[in-house]
């Protein structure tokens, strides 16, 4: 998978829950924690639409 293209929409969705990644951004230790559950989500469950894994994952990211 493209990291870039997924970087784009880790990003986007963190916008749209309104986390400013410019004023907190990732570090490489949570880019890969949120990157590993992403890539073992679509795994898991082949026929779930990528932005819907990100967007559940981004969800669970910023709500813990």
């Amino acid at each position: 998978m493209d990291e870039k293209w997924l970087a784009k929409l880790v990003r986007n969705c963190l916008l749209q829950y309104g986390y400013d990644t410019e004023s907190f951004p990732l570090n490489d230790s949570e880019w890969r924690q949120l990157r590993e559950k992403i890539l073992s989500a679509k795994i898991n469950d082949e026929e779930m639409d990528m932005y819907e894994i990100v967007n559940d994952v981004i969800y669970e990211y910023i709500t813990k």
